[in-house]
């Protein structure tokens, strides 16, 4: 059973929510918070498996709450967000949120991404995702592999780079010709080095680092 916790302050949206998760197999609402502040003291007592979190909220906002919730390693945080939010997006993801989806989403991609981030992947949608964290990654001024990324083997920096521009596992494995076991073990390995605790935070370093460059996948 998917544990989820809701925190929007508006109330016909989280029931909008509840109805659509509630009405599938293996998914549980817990809880409902309507500010960051509430969100936080749900999360810490009932651990939820999923957060969904709106950003604008009276009091506490989402971004300053997610960073709080994100260091459980057990509960994870999906962002709500609007395409007028995007510069929040991106420090939702530095603050530990495990992706993102927009507010207008169709109930089957809600289901999805729950159903995603639970499984502790993360939501990292090719359309979306990968052009914001590509916009606003490119303004670190100077990138910096540091000592996590001179860790890498070639073949994982290679790895690293494919995640950053949004591949599966699976479409890692046919661009590099490996079978899909081995691209997930290279995977794993580059979290286990660089301390990461999901993909939402590998892409994150892959591009402040440098190791990403934004638009690079387009150019090649």
């Amino acid at each position: 059973m998917i544990r989820v916790l809701l925190a929007d302050d508006q109330t016909l949206v989280r029931a909008g929510f509840r109805s659509i998760l509630e009405g599938e197999d293996g998914i549980e609402v817990v809880g409902e918070a309507a500010d960051g502040a509430e969100a936080i003291r749900l999360a810490r007592r009932l651990r939820p498996d999923v957060v969904l979190m709106d950003i604008r909220m009276p009091g506490l906002d989402g971004l300053a709450a997610t960073g709080e919730i994100a260091t459980d390693p057990v509960v994870r945080v999906i962002i709500l967000t609007t395409f007028d939010l995007d510069d929040y997006v991106y420090g939702a993801l530095r603050a530990g949120a495990s992706g993102f989806l927009v507010k207008d989403t169709e109930p089957a991609e809600l289901i999805h991404g729950v159903r995603v981030v639970a499984r502790g992947d993360a939501l990292i949608a090719p359309s979306i995702t990968r052009r914001l964290i590509s916009e606003f990654t490119a303004r670190v001024a100077h990138p910096d592999p540091g000592p996590r990324l001179r860790a890498l083997t070639v073949r994982e920096r290679e790895v690293m780079t494919l995640v950053a521009a949004g591949l599966s596992n699976d479409e890692i494995a046919a661009r590099l010709v490996l079978s899909p076991a081995t691209a997930k073990t290279h995977v794993s390995r580059i979290m286990t080095k660089t301390g990461v605790r999901d993909r939402a935070q590998l892409v994150i370093l892959a591009y402040e680092s440098g190791l990403a460059v934004p638009g690079w996948l387009a150019r090649s």
